[in-house]
């Protein structure tokens, strides 16, 4: 379980279920390669959510809670970004006050398996997998790239802040339903971000073919489109000016995925060589073909296609070379023969500046037919030049053969182009200052890299090659690098802890000083300090933690002394506090014989004069009837001769004065008379 909170909930439901979360996930869009593909205009809805599990997912930053988190319950989200901004989102519960929603966005871009997902940490972007009930998802005013599992009453932000996503790159999004029930939700990309996840061609048709004899159109789509908008009797096309109808159509994929690329459109009465042309319609379910934002291929568009006779299919057309392949492409007019196909590549053979070995050959196969060829290398291409593929008889005694039965002569040729790999590595020098931290960033380039994307900390970004990075919050920082030279391209990640010391100046000693005494001084400031600069008031200076006892001379009057310390840290930064000591000229404590509270500024108040150093003091007047006029336990506050507000005649008073002597520790209780005269 990645989440204490429903404990005790999990281990009754599974016993009442049998293991409720121990059953796989079946369902369409449960599991990373069945994904939903969503688009940025629509609300998605999701009823009712199948109980199930997949596997563990690494959550990044929350690897030392002690918390195993698991895909509970999830559908999953695929999507492309058409245009690099921030990303917002709302997951919102159908039952908010009791449901608990989670998720976890991945970049899956050149991820072959989707299943990473469940095993690379360096997949992550950001997250939410907080306990709290309700709303959840990504915006401007989320807290932090991700948040670990909770208890639903400690209130933790269901809002991460929104991550920067970047053109051309494809995406996985989680949403686990922890709550154990099958209550669903709705998906919206709603909330003011600036990418967008929408695809901006219009859908149409991009290619189309026949089979050989003439009775099937293999029609090809210029981006995927929903397999429930395809009416199966094949409404959704006519070919205006013959005889032939199309009688049924099917999706290629359909059976397992959401969407398609491919339709498959069976006609009543082949076609005869010559050109034809495809048009869209309505069909009976009203509507052409829709792309997942619903968006429809615009009535009446036409693609033309054309019935061959039988003759050789050529090898002129390589799919698009990525950086460092280890695979080559090779798309054909017609459907070739999986059978004539060599199954270790001699085929074909490649030269170029460097040697390179084709080890295996393949085809996408179905119904022992494959539009393409791949041609497996021994090891990736990952030097600048260009390269030759030459079509040649295999080891299986022919070329290859097409599924009219036609083969394709030998000696055709194919050429292409690569670039040198490139490197996202990166290191930092960290130049600690006093109030904030700078770090210089360092790429060595080469490889003629043109464009270098910085992400600090799924907030602030820079193009530059080495950019200059202040620090004034201190803690987990994540850095990610993404370099390309216009063919290659590749991502670093590094996360690391940035700390701060505080440098806080601080030290005890006395509040006053009596003659005679030694005064001392202890140094209690914070951080990593080097060097103690003290300076006393008196004339004297000290380069010690804790300097030697000091003497002040002490005169009639009470005089401050000031006395400051300055510290200086192993980074050079400085503090300075200043505190003050008085110096008296007497310490003995005694109570006056006689005052005269007549406000005229001199023994006005009756009090325990001197008594620095006088603990626990207790100080009490009487009159002459044992009625008590005045208590205090601060030898500062001064009796004025009055009670309750009321001036007292002039008489004999008692007091009685108690405290312990704050060197030796002893109890001393004193008693006599003061004459107050008026």
């Amino acid at each position: 379980m990645h989440r204490l909170k429903h404990s005790l909930l999990i281990l009754v439901l599974f016993f009442v279920t049998d293991v409720v979360f121990a059953q796989p996930c079946n369902a369409l869009g449960q599991k990373p390669s069945t994904a939903f593909p969503v688009c940025g205009v629509t609300v998605f809805h999701q009823d009712t959510v199948p109980l199930c599990e997949n596997g563990i997912i690494p959550v990044t930053g929350c690897a030392g809670d002690g918390i195993t988190y698991t895909d509970i319950n999830p559908f999953w989200y695929s999507f492309t970004c058409y245009t690099t901004g921030t990303l917002a989102f709302t997951i919102k519960p159908n039952a908010s006050d009791n449901d608990d929603y989670d998720w976890q966005l991945f970049d899956v871009t050149g991820v072959s398996d989707l299943n990473d997902v469940y095993t690379d940490p360096t997949l992550f972007v950001v997250g939410n997998w907080a306990g709290t009930y309700d709303s959840t998802g990504a915006s401007a005013t989320g807290v932090g790239n991700i948040q670990c599992a909770s208890q639903p009453s400690a209130n933790v932000p269901t809002f991460s802040f929104w991550p920067t996503i970047i053109q051309g790159h494809k995406y996985l999004l989680l949403v686990s339903h922890f709550t154990p029930t099958q209550s669903g939700y709705s998906l919206s990309f709603t909330g003011g971000g600036t990418a967008s996840i929408t695809d901006p061609n219009t859908p149409n048709m991009l290619s189309a073919e026949t089979s050989c004899d003439g009775s099937q159109i293999r029609l090809k789509l210029n981006k995927k489109m929903k397999c429930s908008s395809l009416t199966r009797n094949g409404t959704d096309f006519t070919i205006p000016g013959v005889s032939s109808k199309i009688v049924s159509a099917a999706g290629y994929g359909c059976s397992s995925g959401f969407d398609m690329d491919s339709v498959i459109l069976n006609l009543d009465i082949s076609l005869q060589p010559g050109n034809y042309e495809l048009e869209a319609k309505n069909g009976s379910d009203s509507n052409t073909l829709l792309d997942n934002c619903d968006f429809e291929i615009p009535v009446g568009n036409t693609i033309n296609f054309t019935v061959y006779g039988r003759q050789p299919t050529p090898l002129d057309s390589l799919a698009p070379v990525n950086c460092a392949p280890t695979v080559l492409q090779i798309p054909f007019r017609k459907n070739i023969r999986c059978s004539s196909i060599a199954a270790n590549g001699s085929d074909f053979t490649i030269t170029g500046p460097y040697p390179v070995t084709i080890t295996r050959g393949d085809g996408v196969c179905d119904s022992g037919l494959s539009k393409i060829i791949n041609l497996h290398l021994s090891a990736p291409i990952v030097h600048a030049g260009t390269y030759t593929i030459h079509l040649k008889t295999g080891t299986d005694g022919n070329t290859i053969i097409d599924e009219c039965g036609e083969e394709t002569p030998p000696g055709a040729t194919i050429t292409f182009s690569v670039k040198d790999t490139v490197s996202a590595n990166f290191t930092y020098r960290l130049i600690e200052g006093c109030q904030s931290d700078e770090i210089d960033y360092f790429n060595n380039g080469g490889s003629s890299i043109t464009q270098w994307n910085w992400t600090f900390d799924s907030v602030q970004t820079s193009t530059q090659q080495n950019p200059v990075m202040n620090y004034y919050t201190f803690g987990d920082k994540r850095v990610q690098l993404i370099v390309t030279n216009g063919f290659c391209s590749d991502t670093t990640v590094q996360n690391f802890h940035l700390n701060h010391d505080t440098l806080k100046a601080n030290f005890v000693g006395p509040d006053f000083y009596c003659p005679s005494d030694l005064a001392y001084f202890r140094d209690t400031s914070q951080g990593t300090i080097i060097s103690w600069t003290w300076e006393f008031g008196n004339g004297n200076k000290s380069n010690q933690k804790n300097p030697s006892a000091q003497y002040y001379a002490t005169t009639e009057r009470e005089k401050l002394f000031p006395v400051r310390l300055i510290v200086q840290s192993n980074k050079l930064c400085t503090d300075t506090v200043m505190k003050y000591i008085k110096v008296v000229s007497n310490c003995y404590i005694a109570v006056p014989t006689a005052f005269t509270p007549n406000h005229d500024g001199k023994n006005d108040y009756l009090f325990p004069l001197n008594a620095y150093k006088a603990t626990r003091l207790q100080f009490r007047i009487f009159n002459k009837y044992g009625q008590k006029l005045f208590e205090t336990k601060d030898w500062t506050h001064k009796w004025d001769g009055t009670f309750n507000g009321v001036e007292q005649p002039s008489d004999v008073y008692v007091w009685m004065l108690e405290y312990t002597n704050l060197d030796t520790g002893k109890k001393v209780f004193e008693k006599g008379t003061t004459v107050l005269i008026r």
